[in-house]
């Protein structure tokens, strides 16, 4: 499916071809911080269908307690969150994030990760799958 959108500000626009089965919410702490609330909300694009229209988009590296590395990328400006990629040189995997793409609203979520993390308050989210932690 092919998506496009852009951050707050309007500094950032980008396309890219994503798998609507792959929506996720992600319970983990990473995210319920990155995101500043209770989950954050991706759906996987392959790296090269990601295409940059305007602006430039500002990087973090952030090291899981497993070691492993994630680019999270963002607008400079208004701080808006685009994606988010494993740098393992092997996966292909680009976590798109939902809110900033304009067809959001035809986006429901297919899977929940991490949800040994899920904030109590967190009211039951239907899903076709659910993951104590990481999906493999």
């Amino acid at each position: 499916m092919n998506v496009d959108g852009k951050c707050l500000c309007g500094q950032i626009e980008f396309k890219a071809d994503i798998d609507p089965t792959t929506t996720t919410i992600c319970h983990c702490t990473d995210c319920q911080i990155n995101s500043g609330t209770a989950f954050g909300y991706v759906v996987g694009a392959v790296n090269d269908s990601f295409k940059l229209l305007r602006g430039k988009l500002s990087f973090y590296v952030k090291v899981a307690d497993s070691g492993a590395k994630r680019e999270l990328s963002f607008c400079g400006v208004c701080g808006t969150r685009i994606y988010a990629r494993p740098i393992d040189g092997k996966s292909g995997f680009l976590g798109l994030r939902v809110g900033a793409i304009r067809q959001r609203r035809i986006l429901q979520p297919k899977r929940q990760a991490w949800k040994k993390s899920c904030l109590d308050w967190v009211k039951s989210i239907e899903t076709e799958r659910t993951f104590e932690t990481q999906p493999r």
